[in-house]
């Protein structure tokens, strides 16, 4: 009963407030007559009150996504159902979803008459803008009752997960040349030439056997190195994604990281129906995902869905101190690199294993922060820099389309004489 009338409306407040001072004036006047009216206005409010807290209003409600998975820039929608149980009849119910401004604008609904045991449909759609695991809800309810004195707020539905997957671009053409993602050709690059086998060696870590100790390369470096046994003979691609959040530029879906992750995803959905193996790391070997034996369509999933939780690095450069693709080709979708870096990616990278990498010129997702010569110097020299590495580097810059920057990376590939110009 203190609920219900805690939730009188102005107008059922106002029915009790002119029934007191009716009540008073009647005391004041002996005026009988004036008395009735203000019991009957002041018994109004409360009666009803009584009323919907005794017949115990239920509105029940149920949210479908459709699609559970979207991509950024696609459309969705979300499905509502709405329906009541309860001895009274319901007034107007006010409906408001809770919905992130990446998603759209925040929806509201008014049902005049809910219906008893029959459910309403009410949908709204979706059009995301950026990646994430967002959070729909909650669902509120503001229900009257039909004579506007009363209302209560409930929460009828919590929140729903809503996966945004990066966009994919579609991307035609391979990297010319064998050994991309073949098992054959692979195994035949890696073992061609004269003497010893390449082997793939990283730092020495706490607990490595001692008997992994690759003695040639520590006495090379002067620090000990020990040997990766499970070294990948079967051919195929690593694909590394560099997302340090101060190797990158911009903000909301304008970031240059973004424009990374999705160009990542297009380039592994690619190589992977082409029927290669395909394996996604970040800048510090950390594995994103991997195709699962042969491959298949479930790997689209694995891929998208982990590239849409993923968060910005807090490192500042790039120190893996081994090989990250660990003898694979590798295709590195770099941000901004400093000198050590490029020497770090470079140096642990086996002769004869094609490198590819398309390094952003971050600055210009934040036009106007740095002078335009400024932009093409910075990049300009980690791009040189690669290339004196043996690196195919192609420049990508926020209007370059993603087609277009593939088709480019992959002319890269060939030898040339001269190195092949940046994408603008």
């Amino acid at each position: 009963m203190l609920r219900a009338l805690s939730g009188l409306t102005t107008r059922g407040r106002c029915l009790l407030a002119a029934g007191a001072a009716a009540a008073v004036c009647a005391a004041v006047l002996n005026e009988r007559d004036l008395l009735r009216v203000a019991l009957f206005v002041i018994a109004l409010p409360v009666l009803v009150a009584f009323f919907v807290a005794a017949a115990r209003l239920r509105v029940g409600a149920a949210r479908t996504l459709l699609p559970e998975r979207v991509a950024v820039g696609r459309s969705g929608e979300v499905q509502l159902e709405l329906w009541r149980t309860g001895r009274l009849p319901a007034g107007e119910v006010l409906l408001e979803d809770g919905l992130p401004y990446t998603l759209g604008t925040r929806p509201r609904f008014v049902v005049e008459r809910l219906p008893l045991h029959r459910a309403v449909a009410l949908r709204y759609p979706i059009q995301p803008l950026l990646r994430g695991v967002q959070q729909v809800g909650p669902l509120r309810a503001t229900v009257t009752d039909p004579f506007g004195l009363c209302e209560f707020e409930r929460e009828l539905i919590g929140h729903s997960r809503l996966l945004v997957v990066p966009r994919v671009e579609p991307l035609g053409g391979m990297p010319a040349g064998a050994g991309v993602g073949s098992g054959d050709d692979g195994s035949v690059r890696l073992h061609a030439g004269q003497g010893e086998t390449d082997v793939v060696v990283r730092h020495y870590r706490q607990g490595d056997d001692l008997r992994k100790v690759h003695w040639r390369s520590t006495a090379r470096r002067d620090e000990i190195m020990v040997r990766v046994e499970e070294r990948p003979w079967r051919g195929g691609t690593t694909v590394l994604l560099d997302r340090r959040a101060a190797a990158h530029h911009g903000t909301g879906p304008s970031a240059s990281i973004e424009w990374a992750v999705s160009f990542a995803a297009s380039v592994c959905l690619h190589l992977r129906r082409s029927g290669h193996r395909v394996r996604l790391l970040t800048e510090h070997g950390d594995v994103v995902a991997d195709t699962p034996g042969d491959g298949g369509a479930q790997y689209d999933h694995v891929v998208l869905d982990a590239l849409a939780a993923l968060q910005p690095g807090h490192q500042r450069d790039i120190t893996s101190g081994y090989d990250l693709a660990e003898g694979q080709e590798l295709i590195a979708v770099l941000g901004t690199v400093s000198s050590d870096s490029v020497h770090e990616l470079a140096r642990y990278r086996p002769r004869g294993v094609r490198s590819l990498a398309v390094l952003l010129d971050t600055p210009a997702w934040s036009a106007g922060v740095i002078a335009p010569e400024q932009r093409a110097a910075a990049t300009g020299e980690s791009a040189e820099l690669l290339r004196a590495a043996g690196w195919g580097v192609v420049v990508a810059g926020p209007h370059s389309p993603m087609p277009r920057v593939w088709v480019e990376l992959c002319r890269a590939a060939t030898p040339r004489t001269a190195p092949i110009g940046g994408v603008r």
